[in-house]
């Protein structure tokens, strides 16, 4: 079954999915990642993001091979620009960044991609990308050149997402950026929930299980951690316990 067909079933059971993202610019030496493999399968991680705003150490594939080699969890690529690009994961995020108006990220750098994309086995999944944050000078917002839809504006966020779904995109993707001090409020991703009938993914700010259950509990249908997880291994264990006890109350897990 394909990775949006899980996503499109999983949404309909009300199943919660957690995400790693993993970037490759932070992966020093690959120890590290070996170490964090098996406890992601231990602690039920559905699926890999592999990407950044920057590649510097062009380890994308190295990083990318060693997930696939020593675990089953599907690798989804999530590409910061079209050299982001490996066609050994399973997928790739289609990023189109609908909430700034920088026509590079809403198209101009697909057209780039999309030959070596069709010529792979690579399963696309074309997304939505909102980023949500008041903090205008996030790694996110300065590389692509685009303000955020601040926090307190729920009726942007939801006509965006409502628009990107229009246009036909199959997921939408929610993001305060990485290392962000405030996750998208819960507010905002409970308004853009019942807007829209894609699956929803939320990242950015998810540092405690705290903020992940409240994610979650506001209409998130994947959340999406990475920086947490790189100060604090255990925080994994802590948010994989709120996913595990909400589908076990929905008697699905």
């Amino acid at each position: 079954m394909s990775i949006l067909n899980i996503l499109n079933e999983r949404k309909v059971k009300r199943q919660k999915s957690l995400a790693i993202l993993i970037d490759p610019d932070k992966v020093d030496d690959l120890s590290s990642l070996k170490q964090l493999l098996p406890m992601s399968e231990e602690c039920y991680v559905d699926f890999f993001f592999v990407g950044g705003s920057l590649m510097t150490n062009n380890n994308l594939s190295q990083v990318v091979k060693t997930i696939k080699n020593l675990t089953d969890i599907p690798v989804v690529l999530f590409p910061g620009n079209t050299m982001q690009i490996d066609i050994r994961a399973d997928a790739i995020l289609f990023l189109s960044l609908i909430s700034g108006r920088n026509p590079d990220l809403l198209i101009g750098q697909h057209v780039v991609s999309a030959p070596i994309l069709k010529g792979s086995s690579l399963e696309i999944l074309p997304t939505g990308y909102m980023l949500v944050n008041a903090e205008s000078t996030s790694a996110v917002s300065y590389m692509s050149n685009t303000r955020p839809i601040p926090p307190d504006k729920d009726s942007v966020a939801t006509c965006t997402a409502m628009a990107g779904e229009m246009l036909g995109l199959k997921l939408i993707y929610m993001d305060a950026g990485s290392g962000s001090r405030q996750p998208i409020p819960a507010r905002m991703i409970s308004k853009v929930r019942r807007s829209i009938d894609a699956p929803l993914i939320v990242g950015g700010g998810i540092n405690s299980s705290e903020k992940a259950k409240h994610a979650l509990e506001a209409g998130a249908d994947m959340i999406v951690i990475g920086n947490a997880i790189e100060k604090d291994p255990n925080l994994l264990i802590e948010i994989s316990e709120k996913i595990y006890d909400f589908n076990k109350s929905l008697n699905i897990h």
